[in-house]
């Protein structure tokens, strides 16, 4: 099996974060540092994680927020696990310009095949489509008009 690039272990690291934070109530500073000092981890994107880790810790309300009209339930009962993807994919689409949307959903359902339910890289799948539909739709528009035939 392929090693997972750094970005996506920066992910992966992300996710099973937010997870000790969410069922266990782990403190963020402190896996933060587990981080900083668990050799295994090097292999993760250091500087993206960082961003990342903090960027979903502080706007996880606003994250939240922006992701909750494209959910079909309450975000309380989303599993932990799609939670957390959901959380990463948001604030992703959101600072990373960067990475095109379509990299960042391929990149959460990814997570979700190998970490969620049995559909929960559907139901992430869904929802992020929905929320970049909304929050890149320049994007998006631009590159539908690249796909699209010229007409003459």
């Amino acid at each position: 099996m392929k090693p997972a690039s750094p970005r996506r272990r920066a992910r992966e690291l992300a996710l099973q974060g937010l997870y000790q934070q969410q069922v266990g109530g782990a403190d963020a500073d402190a896996i933060a540092a587990h981080w900083r000092e668990d050799a295994d981890q090097r292999d993760a994107d250091a500087v993206f994680l960082a961003e990342l880790w903090r960027g979903v810790n502080t706007e996880s309300a606003t994250l939240l927020a922006t992701l909750s009209p494209d959910l079909d339930r309450p975000a309380a009962s989303v599993s932990p696990v799609e939670r957390a993807i959901l959380l990463i994919g948001t604030w992703e689409l959101l600072h990373r310009l960067d990475t095109p949307y379509k990299v960042v959903i391929n990149e959460a359902i990814e997570l979700a095949k190998s970490y969620g339910g049995i559909d929960g890289h559907r139901f992430v799948n869904g929802v992020l489509d929905k929320v970049a539909a909304r929050v890149r739709a320049p994007e998006i528009a631009a590159r539908r008009r690249e796909r699209k035939p010229d007409p003459r």
